[in-house]
């Protein structure tokens, strides 16, 4: 099976050989691949996807269009996000999509794309893991919240719009970004996160969970490798002070200073400020002593929704 992701930044495949839903065995995968697209540069100002970053879009798409090819993939499901709910001129990327890839992509829902984090990044967590579970996904464009617990699956679930490009593009425009510009964009975060935490009972969860880039970028630098490692990465547990103290660094450096980062992808490293003041927001209103960060998430979630009993 194969899964895409297309969100407001990045677009990532998964193909994967899927278990039967009764064994409990986990995803095979045969590859991952993650592509910096920008998908929804100045959507939050336009209200359109520019013509150069659906051009980006498409040159990975073909690309991963390949690997599903020569992987032999059965079905595909390729769900995009806040960028594209945004967009007006959605019917544009729809139509290149489907010339690209051979299928048309799924629009989903902020319901939808919460719930499907919450799949990916809850399967495989160790079963010390305390529930219930608070789930982040902290997007280009949008951040989601969810609470559930493995057995019950989802109790509540939201998606607000905050998140690393766009708080980036509304309010962090300096290198480094002023004083100023840090307060502005820190307010507008912690207006939407208690938002989000009134209809999601987020205080009352055990374990906060973070997902996406930002989430495994903050957690790589806290750790101090000296290069990406997702197994070091995948449910390393970081504390609250860690978290505040890179996120004060970050927000602190130039582009040029954050691009030496070791761990730093070339494509984050414009936004990674933004992302990562989001995730310590959500720690202090939510009253969370540590993130445990997952490199499972949406992505894993598309991919067991193809699974033959369940597949739509």
């Amino acid at each position: 099976m194969a899964a895409i992701d297309c969100g407001t930044n990045s677009i990532r495949l998964l193909v994967a050989d899927l278990p039967e839903e009764s064994t409990g065995a986990p995803l095979t995968d045969l590859t991952r691949r993650m592509e910096i697209v920008r998908l929804g540069q100045g959507v939050d100002r336009t209200g359109r996807l520019a013509p150069e970053a659906i051009e980006r879009t498409r040159v990975a798409l073909a690309s991963y269009a390949a690997d599903i090819e020569k992987l032999g993939a059965e079905r595909v499901r390729m769900c995009a996000t806040s960028a594209s709910r945004d967009a007006a001129n959605a019917d544009d990327f729809t139509e290149m999509v489907r010339g690209t890839l051979g299928v048309a992509p799924e629009v989903v829902s902020g319901d939808e794309e919460a719930r499907l984090s919450f799949t990916g990044a809850v399967r495989g967590l160790p079963t010390d893991a305390k529930e219930p579970f608070l789930v982040v996904d902290i997007g280009g464009g949008s951040t989601e919240f969810v609470v559930g617990d493995r057995a019950a699956g989802v109790r509540a679930a939201i998606s607000v719009d905050i998140g690393c490009v766009r708080m980036t593009e509304r309010h962090l425009p300096g290198d480094p970004p002023t004083s100023e510009q840090v307060k502005a964009a820190e307010a507008d975060i912690a207006a939407a996160v208690d938002r989000a935490l009134a209809v999601v009972p987020g205080r009352e969860a055990a374990t906060l969970v973070g997902l996406a880039g930002s989430v495994t970028t903050v957690v790589a630098i806290a750790q101090g490798l000296r290069e990406y490692d997702p197994e070091r990465i995948h449910h390393a547990r970081v504390s609250y002070e860690a978290v505040a103290q890179v996120t004060a660094d970050l927000l602190g450096q130039t582009r040029a200073q954050r691009l030496a980062i070791p761990v730093m992808h070339p494509g984050r490293a414009d936004v990674i400020g933004a992302g990562a003041l989001v995730l310590r927001v959500i720690m202090e209103r939510a009253g969370m002593p540590s993130v445990v960060a997952s490199e499972h998430d949406i992505l894993d979630g598309i991919a067991w929704s193809l699974q033959p009993t369940t597949a739509r």
